[in-house]
């Protein structure tokens, strides 16, 4: 643990010696280096997988790495140690714990996270880097050849629903390589446990912060699948949910309310249907009325959720404006 703790100590100390670069595509900054990024690995039992992700990190040129393990019960840990690099054991359940642990102890200016099943290509971290200077968050979008059908019908599902919660638009929410501003992540309080908190991060960096997306490769992986397609599924759905009613509130409730014209056109529809085909009925107008009624309150609802979505994106722009005034940071 001593021989740990220096090597975190010298996460911090490795671009003291790496000289200033500078890119016309970010107005004369301070380019982004290899140095500058923290490869954080977390792992639980990915023995087989963790030593091919570090040897391809390393043979990109990525020397910051950080392996987080989840109380592995196979040798993850000590393969991980073998090739050189930091490992810490987790504080905190899943996958949510090993990101705040590695949130905690890194103190280079930017974080990559990337799975240590070797899902994810370290060549592609170069793409990332490209625009840090401008988001606080930067998803990978995975190509979706080795993704089964089914888990690429999920990941659509909570895209989709994240992306009209949060007026987004997103191709994978669930992506577990992304790229984080350590600066604008420790300042976020991060709640969910497991494998929702790409989707909390997404959520609060989308309300708080700047956020964008590049592609990315995706193979298959090596060692089990720790995901579970339904269990998982429906608890990153309630957390999109939940995550709404906290940062966007009234505009899940607007688009709740605004659902209320799927009866109302149903109501309307069979009503005409009515009156055209001549059947005599007695309550034709009060079911108008019934279907009017919820088509005006979905009208409404629907204005309310775009002038709360205008209002919000307007306090996004404000709040970048005087960030950037005030720390230096490009917009």
């Amino acid at each position: 643990m001593v021989q740990d703790n220096l090597m975190l100590e010298g996460l911090s100390r490795q671009t003291a010696g790496t000289e200033p670069q500078f890119d016309k595509s970010t107005r004369g900054l301070k380019r982004v280096t290899k140095d500058d990024v923290t490869v954080v690995l977390p792992v639980l039992n990915e023995e087989n997988g963790v030593v091919a992700v570090i040897d391809e990190v390393l043979q990109n040129g990525y020397r910051n790495i950080l392996v987080v393990d989840g109380y592995s019960t196979d040798n993850t840990a000590q393969a991980a140690r073998q090739k050189g690099v930091v490992v810490v054991t987790q504080h905190g359940r899943g996958k949510a714990g090993a990101i705040k642990t590695a949130v905690e102890l890194v103190s280079t200016p930017y974080i990559l996270v990337m799975d240590g099943d070797f899902t994810y290509d370290a060549a592609d971290i170069v793409r990332f880097l490209n625009h840090a200077r401008r988001y606080d968050e930067i998803v990978g979008s995975r190509q979706v050849k080795n993704i089964s059908r089914l888990h690429r019908l999920g990941n659509g599902a909570l895209s989709g629903v994240f992306n009209v919660l949060f007026g987004t638009t997103f191709s994978d929410v669930c992506s577990g390589m992304y790229l984080l501003r350590s600066k604008a992540v420790k300042h976020l309080t991060l709640r969910t446990k497991g494998f929702s908190i790409e989707v909390e991060l997404l959520a609060q960096m989308s309300v708080q912060g700047s956020v964008t997306e590049v592609p990315i490769t995706y193979r298959e992986r090596i060692g089990e699948a720790k995901l579970v397609t339904w269990v998982h599924g429906v608890d990153i759905m309630k957390t999109v949910l939940e995550l709404a009613r906290l940062y966007n509130p009234v505009f899940l409730f607007s688009v709740t309310a605004a659902s209320a014209a799927i009866p109302g056109f149903g109501i309307m529809l069979w009503v005409v249907w009515l009156w055209i085909t001549g059947h005599d009925h007695i309550f034709h107008s009060a079911w108008a009325l019934a279907g009017g009624m919820l088509l005006l309150l979905a009208s409404q609802a629907f204005i309310i959720g775009t002038v709360a979505l205008l209002l919000k994106r307007s306090e996004l722009r404000i709040e970048r404006i005087v960030r950037s005034e005030v720390e230096g940071d490009p917009l």
